[in-house]
């Protein structure tokens, strides 16, 4: 995929692995917690979850009225840590199963988002296991990548070739032009905040042809 995108690049990003186009957004501020860290890692993932709400027109806030909390992201070493998490069994039904297919697939991260009745995203859970290749990613290159895919319901295959971040001459990492502008345009006022027909991604690259 190249820098400048078609429409059927933005369609392409939001076409799951059957087939079906789905988006959605968020229809509420983020109000992100994070287990399993250290303290001084949590000023850096916040500030990476500030920093895509920054880039897609989005806000943050310090609790969510009906939540308290609605995007929670979880650090750990092994899967099973999970079921040691107190009432994680209640946030995430059937954890148990979902562990043993975490481990029968040796992943190291999964996200599940809950909806409101509109469609738009009201919650996500952020689970990563710290394998030898996620200890080896900086703490401000992990956190921010998982922002930018909490930030939207990506389809499953989206990033699973490139990253959705890129790196500067000078070293920075940051979000790539081209997954800012499809940001910028799904947080749109104008834009709907879920779409099952791919008509959506014509509209998106719309939004983007304007903005450019």
């Amino acid at each position: 995929m190249s820098d400048v995108l078609t429409p059927a690049d933005v369609e392409t990003m939001f076409t799951r692995s059957d087939g079906g186009y789905l988006f959605a957004r968020w229809g509420r501020p983020l109000a992100p917690v994070v287990f399993g860290v250290e303290d001084a890692t949590l000023s850096v993932i916040r500030a990476a979850f500030e920093a895509v709400c920054h880039l897609a027109g989005h806000q943050m806030a310090e609790t969510d009225p009906e939540l308290g909390a609605n995007v929670m992201v979880f650090f750990c070493r092994d899967w099973d840590e999970l079921a040691e998490v107190p009432n994680l069994d209640r946030l995430v039904p059937d954890m148990g199963p979902l562990v043993t297919r975490l481990q029968a697939a040796s992943a190291n991260q999964y996200r599940i988002f809950r909806f409101d009745d509109a469609g738009a995203i009201r919650a996500c859970f952020i689970f990563l296991r710290m394998d030898a290749e996620m200890v080896a990613v900086p703490a401000d290159t992990l956190a921010l990548g998982q922002a930018v895919q909490a930030l939207l319901l990506w389809s499953d295959q989206a990033f699973g070739t490139r990253s959705p971040l890129g790196q500067l001459a000078d070293g920075r990492v940051v979000v790539r032009p081209e997954v800012g502008a499809v940001l910028r345009a799904a947080y749109e006022p104008v834009m709907p905040v879920a779409a099952r027909d791919p008509s959506h991604a014509l509209r998106l690259a719309a939004r983007i042809g304007l903005a450019g």
